[in-house]
């Protein structure tokens, strides 16, 4: 079976696992996939996570976080740009989530960043998911 959007497939992951309240997640690696987690990790959506080589692509294992009152630190998980429907911006058309609770995670030409960093760039680029 082929993967279409392995992107979707990491944030289902993390969705089910916060559902389910699992300490941590293993998701197949990418480079792409780390700069998200990466991200999450210093929003302080995220404990931390781990990249481990494996006999083919690696694998990302992410802990998760929740407050005192075992609640999820994530709220939400959404992914805006899709394989079939592609979401650009320019760096004035981006808005914050939640009126800035959130994050929006861009991919520019200088990297995958946050909405806050892209703006304070000038940079436009694929609106990859919302997180708050």
């Amino acid at each position: 079976m082929t993967m279409t959007d392995p992107i979707a497939d990491l944030l289902t992951r993390i969705r089910n696992a916060i559902t389910a309240k699992h300490d941590r997640v293993d998701v197949p690696a990418s480079r792409l996939k780390v700069a998200i987690v990466r991200i999450l990790k210093d929003e302080g959506f995220i404990k931390n996570f781990k990249v481990s080589r494996d006999n083919r692509q690696g694998v990302i294992r992410v802990f998760l976080k929740y407050t005192e009152g075992n609640a999820p630190v994530i709220k939400g998980l959404q992914r805006v740009s899709r394989p079939g429907r592609r979401v650009y911006q320019k760096a004035t058309e981006i808005v914050p989530v939640l009126s800035g609770l959130g994050v929006l995670i861009v991919s520019t030409s200088r990297g995958v960043m946050t909405d806050k960093e892209a703006r304070r760039h000038n940079l436009g680029g694929e609106s990859i998911c919302q997180i708050w």
